[in-house]
């Protein structure tokens, strides 16, 4: 590739622009650029040859029409060397341009604030930008192209020693070009989409791009490589201990999820493991909640997550304290917990500062061959008139305020799911069993290790029970009432085995499946 001799720069981002201009001019380069950039170059005292002047075509429809000229694309397009490009070029006027630097309009920044109008999404997509970059991308061979001011250093520094880049340089400047522009242009279909459907449709097309935000040390297991992609960082800030893992980032967002069921609610704390809650207490303090979600399983927590509703205090980081935990979620933390919490160099400590369950309305998952599954976030909130009784005995209050705890937990745990509560706090959980009256098994079992006694307790179960077994296993344990979807064939006769014990059941009309 022959010295740069002509660049045009186009930004919206002006970070580190002029310190990189000056390179470029000390080492002879000509700068041609728009508006509001050349303003910034020349009040830096750097001699700019504007855009209008460099086509012989002047800027129009308010700035939508100015570098969409052939003296722009043909000076970036033309392969060097071809003497066909290099005949037509000269045919018709159109001198080289060696370098871009352009960064687009802020349409990202735009749409997530709050209210936006559709007005001010349009004005903010870039026509002209990605038209330059792509451009310049294509022929990377003989153009070099910067979309990231963090690669303004690495050229500059090129530029200053050889007056010319490398082509493992612009290859990767050219990706790096492609990768934006496909970002930039699945936000804006995205947004659209949502803003001219109501945000219901689903997409004809799933576009799925964001930005590495950091590399983690492997995945689910050693062998595994994995990274972290996206805006996590808009939603999380870590405060204290080790980088988080692969598998930190799964629990941590799963117990945020969990936790946010309780947002204004009583002081509530919930431990996790693996995804799945192994206890949740509320009480008059956190404190309080902790003794009661820890009572629920004292073995589990070990090495778990704990998410609180509202700011950590000293007291409740103390009795934390007392055992191993990987990741502490709150919206705050008080200056004694931290005092408490942060002698313990490895744990995790992590503010919310959204929540991040309802950042977007869909779930995306990967299922392999190049696959995905999209649906709705399930965020259905369950209340006291959505409850319909349907047996003979209506629930008690005290058994009514039990459902409706428990049937915020267990719209979390595994399926086959059967929680077994009180009106604040678990009691025995089982998860993710092949058979719902396995899972109450394990949930009786669990109690029982904890000597927590399910007389009076409520029994909730995540999809409807198929045969009355579940159900009478259930009032055998001491369960006295029972929250669940309904829907079964059988339900004529788990409702009449629940007669038959005196058992209040209510039917929700909603399931929680969680896979």
């Amino acid at each position: 590739m022959a010295k740069i001799q002509r660049a045009l720069l186009s930004v919206s981002d002006k970070a580190g622009l002029v310190a990189f201009a000056q390179t470029l001019a000390a080492a002879g380069v000509e700068l041609i650029s728009t508006g509001g950039t050349a303003k910034a170059l020349r009040d830096a005292g750097l001699v700019v040859k504007d855009i209008s002047e460099h086509t012989g075509f002047p800027e129009m429809l308010d700035g939508r029409v100015k570098t969409l000229h052939p003296k722009v694309h043909g000076g970036l397009l033309y392969i060097r060397g071809n003497a066909e490009h290099e005949w037509a070029v000269k045919q018709h006027g159109i001198a080289p341009i060696d370098l871009v630097v352009v960064n687009l309009y802020p349409f990202e920044a735009t749409v997530a604030k709050p209210n936006v109008a559709l007005h001010d999404a349009i004005e903010n997509i870039d026509i002209g930008g990605p038209s330059m970059l792509r451009s310049a991308a294509k022929n990377h061979d003989h153009v070099t192209v910067i979309v990231d001011p963090k690669d303004y250093e690495e050229v500059a520094a090129l530029v200053q020693t050889t007056g010319e880049t490398t082509l493992e340089l612009r290859r990767k400047l050219a990706a790096k070009v492609f990768a934006r522009t496909a970002a930039y242009d699945a936000a804006i279909a995205a947004h659209l989409t949502k803003e001219f459907s109501g945000g219901t449709a689903l997409p004809a097309t799933l576009a799925v791009s964001a930005p590495l935000a950091q590399p983690l040390r492997y995945g689910e297991n050693p062998h595994q490589q994995a990274a972290l992609y996206g805006k996590f960082a808009d939603y999380f800030r870590q405060l204290h201990g080790k980088e988080l893992s692969y598998n930190n980032i799964l629990d941590l967002t799963a117990a945020t999820a969990l936790i946010a069921e309780f947002t204004g609610d009583a002081p509530t704390l919930a431990i996790l493991k693996h995804t799945n809650p192994c206890g949740v207490g509320q009480g008059t303090t956190l404190r309080e909640a902790w003794d009661k979600a820890f009572a629920t399983d004292r073995q589990a927590p070990f090495g778990g997550i704990i998410a609180v509703n509202e700011p950590l205090d000293g007291p409740c980081a103390e009795a934390i304290a007392e055992i191993f935990s990987e990741v502490i979620v709150a919206p705050s933390f008080t200056d004694e917990a931290l005092a408490v919490l942060t002698k313990k160099k490895n744990l995790r400590l992590l503010q919310i500062l959204k929540n991040p369950a309802t950042a977007a309305p869909w779930d995306v998952r990967s299922v392999g061959a190049e696959s995905f599954l999209l649906q709705q976030r399930d965020l259905k909130l369950t209340t006291a008139a959505d409850l319909k009784v349907v047996t003979k005995r209506a629930p008690s209050d005290a058994e009514l305020r039990a459902m409706l705890f428990g049937w915020r937990v267990v719209k979390h745990l595994k399926s086959n799911a059967i929680l077994y509560c009180g009106s604040d706090r678990t009691l025995g959980v089982g998860a993710g069993q092949m058979s719902r009256v396995d899972s109450s098994r394990i949930a009786v079992w669990k109690a029982g290790e904890a000597k927590l006694p399910l007389t009076g307790s409520v029994v909730c179960s995540d999809a409807f029970f198929p045969f009355p077994d579940g159900l009478i296993a259930a009032a055998e344990a001491g369960a006295t009432a029972a929250i669940q979807p309904g829907g079964s064939v059988k339900d004529p006769e788990v409702i009449a085995a629940a007669d038959a014990r005196g058992v209040a059941m209510v039917f929700t009309g909603t399931r929680h499946f969680r896979h």
